[in-house]
């Protein structure tokens, strides 16, 4: 591995998975032996051996599970919240290791793998200090004002299911089992094998922190090994993933009727207005297509430009993305890194080349850069993309964007809505209002306004998930943490029986009670 290239924040002696592997796969619940080997995106070669589970491991670790749960759950949110509140300084303080971790097993850039520490870190402090108020009891009007008391709480679902995919291996388990465990869940993981070192050293810092023991249990295998399993002894359901996937386990959990929400796959498009700070645009929308070499479910797919501006724009932005530094350094020098699998080149490739074949025109990019690695494939700006290709409406998942024109809002706005997702998007305008204007005429679960993703993903306190064949439910925002908890009523009643004082009439009662729903619309009584 050429390492030569070294920036401030960067690792001359890159933390190798061999060295911390025996660590952190302790944890993993595998008692059959069997081994899985990763490999390394930028080489080729293999990585880490991991150990698999099998279904009867998945059901002995929620049996773990729920008997950490109970002490767990009767401590107060704040009690619960201590752990995490450390968690969030030993990810900044130790995040060179797990900076080299996510690079080796991801290939991405080590700017990109940042994110993933930033967000671990700041997702992580935001429900660790909104916990409490969040799990607060809360009182509510009463059925007879002043006779009926009422509050409402929150109770853990008990045994939580987090599913989470290879792109974003340490934000995403983290974002996901974070708020369960702190509104008094246990969690059963399984990140996906090819990355699972990363979400290992998360869960193996969070005891660190001071989180007991088999409250977060991971366990490692196929979807056709221990998916049935992950569904069949959960409480809830959280998968990311695809779209085809999540609806599977929507089905299977359905059946069981338990609770269930998945982010899943988006198409999402970008709309740059007449008068777009072409400067800002162009950075912007540099990142949002290309960060983590395009393998990020709210990245941009489409960018929508008006007509006043489109030469200008596509001159420039084909420019920047010419420009784009490539390499596998563990270092902040790469504006891009590697792809992860090899079916992730399979497939920016074809759709590029069924484009290319149909007479779209490559603008920039279109090649596989095997001198660079591997799994290493151009940044590529595409135009003439036409409905028949399948970079038109079919995810990519990679490091490939189409242009297209438009004249008036209204037909930016249909292209945009014009597909089964609808996860992300972004407006770019100098007139805020403008932007907000059309941005609530998007059908995207976050529409972001001058900038990509960052602005509406890093707002904690916002929810975010997709429309369509996007998703179902809410991470972040009160949404992200309460999905883990189910609701009780406890109402008591003084004073007066609901059934009238002794002795009153049915028909009396009636009159009362019609007299008595009149005052309190009368007098604005809730």
């Amino acid at each position: 591995m050429d390492t030569a290239t070294q920036t401030s924040g960067s690792s001359a002696s890159p933390t190798e998975p061999r060295d911390v592997s025996p660590r952190l796969t302790r944890r993993v619940a595998a008692a059959s032996g069997k081994t899985a080997t990763t490999t390394a995106p930028f080489t080729g070669a293999p990585l880490a051996e991991l150990p698999e589970s099998t279904a009867d491991d998945v059901a002995a670790a929620f049996e773990r599970a729920r008997t950490a749960q109970r002490s767990w759950a009767a401590l107060s949110p704040r009690e619960r919240a201590e752990p995490f509140l450390r968690f969030h300084d030993l990810v900044l303080d130790r995040q060179r290791e797990i900076l080299d971790i996510i690079q080796w097993e991801t290939g991405k850039a080590r700017r990109h793998a940042f994110e993933e520490v930033y967000d671990a870190a700041g997702g992580t402090l935001h429900y660790a200090r909104r916990a409490p108020r969040l799990l607060r009891p809360q009182r509510t009007a009463g059925a007879v004002p002043g006779a009926t008391r009422t509050y409402h709480r929150r109770m853990p679902k008990g045994a939580v299911s987090v599913i989470t995919p290879w792109n974003y291996p340490l934000a995403l388990p983290v974002a996901e089992a974070v708020p369960a465990l702190l509104a008094g869940n246990a969690v059963v993981a399984k990140p996906d094998t090819q990355t699972a070192l990363t979400a290992l050293w998360a869960m193996d810092l969070a005891v660190e922190a001071g989180l007991p023991e088999d409250l977060w249990i991971p366990v490692l295998g196929t979807p056709g090994e221990i998916g049935d399993a992950l569904i069949d002894h959960a409480d809830y359901v959280s998968f990311t993933g695809s779209s085809p996937r999540g609806a599977e386990i929507a089905q299977r959990a359905a059946g069981r009727l338990i609770g269930f929400s998945a982010e899943l796959g988006g198409k999402n498009p970008a709309v740059v207005c007449s008068d777009a700070d072409l400067d800002w645009t162009v950075e912007g929308l540099q990142r949002a297509c290309f960060s983590n070499a395009g393998q990020l479910c709210i990245s941009m797919e489409r960018i929508y430009v008006h007509d006043s501006v489109y030469d200008e724009f596509a001159e420039r932005f084909t420019d920047a993305v010419r420009g784009m530094e490539l390499n596998a350094h563990f270092d902040y020098s790469a504006d891009m890194g590697s792809l992860t699998y090899p079916r992730q080149l399979e497939r920016v490739a074809a759709h590029v080349d069924d484009a290319r074949e149909k007479g779209a025109e490559v603008l920039a990019g279109g090649r596989v850069r095997d001198d660079l690695g591997p799994l290493f494939y151009e940044p590529t700006v595409l135009s003439g993309v036409a409905p028949d290709m399948d970079a038109c409406a079919a995810e990519t998942f990679g490091p490939v964007v189409s242009l297209y024109r438009f004249s008036e809002e209204d037909e930016a706005v249909e292209a945009a809505n014009a597909t089964d997702y609808g996860l992300n998007a972004s407006v770019w305008t100098r007139d805020t209002a403008r932007g907000r204007r059309l941005a609530e005429r998007i059908h995207s679960g976050t529409v972001n306004i001058n900038e990509g993703y960052g602005a509406a993903w890093a707002s904690y306190g916002a929810p975010m998930g997709g429309m369509k064949r996007s998703g179902v439910g809410r991470r972040h925002g009160a949404e992200g943490l309460l999905r883990y908890t189910e609701s009780q009523t406890v109402a008591s009643q003084h004073f007066v029986g609901l059934g009238g004082t002794p002795g009153m009439s049915a028909q009396t009662l009636s009159s009362v009670m019609t007299a008595s729903a009149r005052l309190m619309k009368r007098f604005r009584i809730r």
